[in-house]
């Protein structure tokens, strides 16, 4: 008994020794934890600092450059038409032609309507005794709007992905008529992952845009949407968060005020349904909005993710646009019976649509002026009470001279009017050392002035440091936010993506994930792959300049982040 009760004293001993040790290390380790995320910090800023110190950077006296007060002349802004591919083209001179979202007009899974408007051309359907057929372009549908509101170019016929900007279009002035409500199904939603959306059943008892949006106004997890002004589901998920904070006035006080509150809590409006999958796999987001058909066939959202349909369904309506001829009209009501042949809406469910049939939209479609208008609050209201401070790192070495020099600058000076007054920017310049050219001050007249003076007197010569202009922007950029902690830092590099002096991409990389400053880049004639290895870190956009339509997407991208 005596050696009994000797092992159990023994035993509790080593018990109690090794809980010790456990809940000693468990502290331990915690208090290391947060000592390293402390530390992480201050390294941070002291590596900055020295980063900082070792380039040679000089400040140019601002000079004021000629402002234009005009607005955005949307028509003159938007590229030549045949920057948007023709899917299927004409096989016969009586014909018409159909701009026709993405999503059902270009290859593969996304190439139905492709498809069909083939098998269309060669049915030999006649019309007017003639045979007929269609010209399809792959156009996105806040595009098609935009060529069509500013009269650049208008087609025989427009197949977006809802409705909404149907009525966008016959609010622009132009004569719409509503041929067919659906060519084929889709429904938009909200994607979550499994487990935030099992913790959101348990506390609201549903998923939908009223738990979410309350969800994310309480700071409960993070979501992204896409622009508003581009994107169907982001104009749909808009206008429905809208309504759901007051059906009864959408644009009234109580609905801005909500939607304000909401908005607070975005972290990522995504310029693009790609730039905005890549950051929900990078863990950065815990949901975001999509459309079905792109969802069941986004191999890596199927296991983790729940979808949730919310809105105005995406049925692809088809319109009849300006005043047409007969025969025009015509074919537009033969291709739109054709279409919906079993055969073709069987081939169409297996690339995705005619899917989730059961959803109703619970709101009506809005008036287009209305739409317009939620767009306009969605601008002003999009940053909340967090003002931007951008600065624009910009390539000036010898490469650049000539031609993509003077596309950068030309990319500025009308992309600039973009940039919202409530903002903050400056402007660096980089060869072999680095200029600051316009300190961050905030986007008044006096500013703008300051910076069209800025851009016109970039030259370009030497070598290309690019890393040291993102450092030299990182350290403005802090020493703006200690004055002003409120601001939404932003970088968007200018450059033809080449290095060859100073510091590297891998030198700073830890500096750049460290402040989580996002990265836009815009190539000109340029290494794209580097540029979008420094937008991938903190998952911001990268732009190709190298075709016409820079001026617009630059337009698209500051209206998006500014």
């Amino acid at each position: 008994m005596a050696k009994k009760g000797k092992f159990f004293l023994v035993t509790g001993i080593i018990l109690v020794f090794v809980f010790v040790l456990v809940y000693v290390g468990v502290n331990m380790t915690s208090n290391l934890g947060k000592t390293k995320t402390q530390v992480s910090a201050d390294d941070a800023a002291k590596r900055l600092t020295k980063l900082y110190n070792n380039i040679s950077v000089t400040k140019d006296t601002p000079v004021k450059g000629q402002i234009d007060l005009d607005p955005v002349d949307l028509a003159e802004s938007l590229p030549d038409i045949s920057k948007f591919p023709i899917t299927v083209d004409n096989t016969t001179n009586n014909f018409v032609e159909i701009f026709s979202s993405p999503e059902k007009s270009g290859t593969g899974v996304d190439g139905w309507l492709t498809d069909v408007a083939t098998e269309f051309n060669k049915a030999n359907i006649l019309v007017d005794g003639k045979p007929a057929s269609v010209k399809i372009r792959n156009i996105a549908s806040g595009t098609a709007v935009d060529f069509m509101k500013s009269k650049k170019y208008i087609p025989d016929a427009f197949s977006p992905s809802n409705e909404l900007w149907g009525e966008m279009v016959k609010a622009g002035g132009i004569k719409t008529q509503l041929v067919s409500k659906r060519l084929v199904g889709n429904v938009p939603g909200i994607i979550l992952s499994k487990k935030k959306y099992d913790a959101l059943v348990e506390k609201y008892g549903a998923v939908n845009v009223k738990s979410v949006t309350e969800a994310i106004a309480n700071n409960e997890f993070s979501m992204g949407y896409t622009d508003p002004f581009a994107s169907s589901t982001g104009l749909n998920f808009l206008v429905t968060a809208l309504n759901t904070f007051d059906s009864s006035k959408i644009l009234g006080d109580k609905a801005v005020q909500e939607f304000e509150k909401f908005q607070a809590n975005i972290p990522f409006t995504a310029s693009t349904t790609i730039q905005m999958r890549d950051a929900a796999k990078s863990g950065m987001l815990d949901g975001f909005v999509l459309e079905y058909q792109t969802f069941v066939n986004a191999s890596e959202l199927k296991s983790g993710y729940e979808f949730t349909p919310f809105g105005v369904r995406h049925d692809s309506p088809l319109y009849a646009i300006g005043d047409l001829p007969q025969a025009k009209q015509e074919i537009i009501k033969k291709f739109a019976d054709f279409v919906v042949q079993d055969k073709y809406q069987k081939a169409a469910q297996k690339n995705g649509f005619n899917n989730l049939e059961d959803y109703k939209s619970e709101m009506k479609v809005p008036d287009g002026s209305l739409l317009t208008a939620a767009q306009k609050i969605w601008k002003e209201k999009k940053n909340g009470n967090k003002p931007i401070a951008a600065v624009f790192v910009t390539d000036v070495s010898g490469s650049m001279a000539g031609e993509p020099l003077n596309r950068l600058k030309e990319s500025l000076l009308k992309g600039q009017k973009f940039l919202g007054r409530d903002n903050s920017i400056g402007l660096v310049s980089y060869s072999d050392d680095v200029t600051i050219n316009l300190p961050i001050g905030k986007y008044d007249t006096n500013q703008q002035s300051m910076f069209v003076g800025a851009v016109n007197s970039l030259q370009a010569n030497g070598g290309t440091a690019t890393f040291d202009g993102v450092v030299v922007a990182l350290k403005m950029l802090q020493d703006e936010l200690a004055v002003n902690p409120s601001s939404k830092p932003l970088i968007f590099v200018l450059s033809d993506g080449e290095t060859n002096e100073g510091h590297t991409l891998k030198d700073i990389k830890s500096l750049i994930e460290a402040y989580k400053v996002p990265i836009y880049t815009i190539g000109y004639n340029a290494n794209i792959k580097a540029l979008e290895n420094i937008s991938g870190i903190n998952e911001a956009a990268s732009i190709n300049a190298d075709t016409d339509d820079v001026v617009y997407k630059i337009g698209n991208l500051f209206n998006v982040q500014m």
